[in-house]
């Protein structure tokens, strides 16, 4: 009776993830996406500890919600707390814990499991998988939040990362043949697993971040999908298949959004741009342009497209970016948002920086949607994005971003740049947009200069 009703409740939280996931996908749907998916979460945890088979002592017990009790106050005030820039970072930290509990797992079942050889290959693969996503996610929080800032690059680095993932493969495949009890060797994968995630990640540019987060992620939910099949644990090998699927999926969305085959990710053979490019000087002067002059050819336009980048988050601008783009309409513009599908540190990053600012989700338009639209727009105002819109992705193959697909607004009438100077993006690279004749820079925090503009316009009534 109570594998039956455990059998239940595990049903019911999988499709409460499953409805969970497809509420993600619409802003106005997500939040309760999210809690829902929550809660069968929370049934699912501790059904597992209710109908646990065999006796459990108190003392375990009181670890165990000890430890949830920890987890869950620690989680909840991090969430709470962490600002909107420091977002990406916080998903590689949770990520990375993920990757490490699928770890911990192959270690501690490793010596229950010798005699078994299709479950020892399922908790090798679980511990491997999951170590690379740890490290590799601790990596990424590193580059994220400044400790790294440059991409390390060891001397024919691509031709020892394969070697050593390759490597990793056999010596797994080798253990489970030979049906190994020895931890020597169960240790010796772990740590060169963990040597092979650090590997993986720090030869990658930060401009490539998103992807590497979304690969990660991928890798997270695979290894929860093999502690799930171990342990015969319906729930947990659904939520695995989920996030496994969706990471992946995601990623490939990142790669066509960056032109760069998912061969390439894994490999390790992007995030390094070119010499000649990364060096290139000034390619003419600029034109500045200040908000009072900004705010009069504003209030005179049809139509205004708003392109939000990270600059956007550092500043914490996306509530003043609200408050202009409801002005405009109150005057008869026409006032819509470009998203890049990597701008920013994640993918997703200004979707939820502009739904933090209640902007309508339906103003919010994907790259092949607003592209067509620059051609008829009166003036495209870029807030703190910079490689998403370089038209060397375009016309310079020397360039590391050649190929990429961008932002097409150099089509428009008028193209107002706000950057805080002109040091160049993630890329590391020079933005021959900003030397254009019809581009005019706006210099300066973005919340700061936005709300100068914004008084302007006020003043124009």
């Amino acid at each position: 009776m109570n594998l039956e009703i455990q059998h239940i409740i595990y049903l019911a939280s999988s499709v409460t993830f499953i409805l969970g996931l497809k509420m993600l996908s619409n802003a106005k749907t997500a939040k309760k996406g999210n809690s829902l998916a929550a809660v069968g979460m929370i049934a699912a945890i501790f059904t597992a500890i209710v109908f646990h088979d065999g006796a459990v002592s108190p003392l375990v017990y009181g670890l165990i919600f000890g430890a949830i009790a920890i987890g869950t106050v620690v989680g909840w005030l991090t969430a709470k707390r962490v600002q909107m820039t420091k977002m990406p970072e916080l998903v590689s930290l949770f990520n990375g814990m993920g990757g490490a509990c699928a770890a911990l797992i192959g270690l501690v079942e490793f010596h229950h499991n010798t005699s078994n050889p299709t479950n020892m290959a399922v908790i090798l693969a679980g511990m491997v998988i999951g170590s690379v996503s740890f490290s590799g996610s601790m990596v990424a929080w590193a580059k994220l939040n400044g400790t790294l800032k440059n991409a390390i690059r060891l001397p024919q680095y691509n031709l020892i990362n394969t070697a050593i993932m390759f490597g990793l493969f056999a010596y797994a495949a080798w253990m489970v043949w030979a049906g190994t009890a020895d931890e020597m060797h169960l240790y010796i994968l772990f740590f060169a697993s963990i040597a092979y995630g650090i590997l993986f990640v720090l030869p990658i540019g930060g401009a490539d971040m998103p992807v590497v987060i979304s690969l990660l992620n991928s890798f997270t939910g695979l290894a929860a999908a093999f502690g799930g099949f171990l342990y015969g644990n319906q729930v947990m090998l659904t939520g695995g298949i989920l996030v496994g699927s969706a990471g992946t999926l995601l990623t490939l969305v990142m790669c066509k959004a960056m032109n760069r085959p998912l061969f390439n990710v894994i490999f390790g053979a992007f995030g390094a741009g070119t010499t000649a490019a990364s060096e290139a000087g000034p390619q003419g002067n600029v034109k500045e342009v200040g908000p009072s002059d900004l705010a009069v050819q504003l209030n005179y336009s049809k139509k205004v497209i708003i392109v939000p980048g990270y600059g956007l988050a550092v500043a914490q601008a996306q509530h003043v970016i609200k408050e202009l783009e409801t002005i405009l309409e109150s005057r008869g513009v026409e006032v819509s948002y470009a998203i890049h599908p990597v701008a920013g540190r994640m993918p997703g990053h200004m979707n939820v920086l502009l739904a933090e600012s209640n902007v309508e989700y339906d103003k919010l338009k994907e790259m092949e949607d607003i592209n067509p639209e620059f051609a008829q727009t009166d003036v495209v105002l870029v807030v703190g994005a910079n490689d998403v819109v370089n038209p060397a992705a375009k016309n310079d193959p020397s360039s590391p971003i050649y190929g990429m697909p961008i932002l097409d607004v150099e089509n428009a009438k008028a193209c107002i740049v706000n950057k805080r100077s002109m040091n160049a993006g993630y890329a590391g690279i020079e933005n021959e947009l900003f030397f254009r004749d019809k581009t005019q820079m706006l210099f300066g925090d973005a919340k700061k200069v936005l709300t100068e503009l914004v008084t302007e316009l006020k003043a124009l009534d």
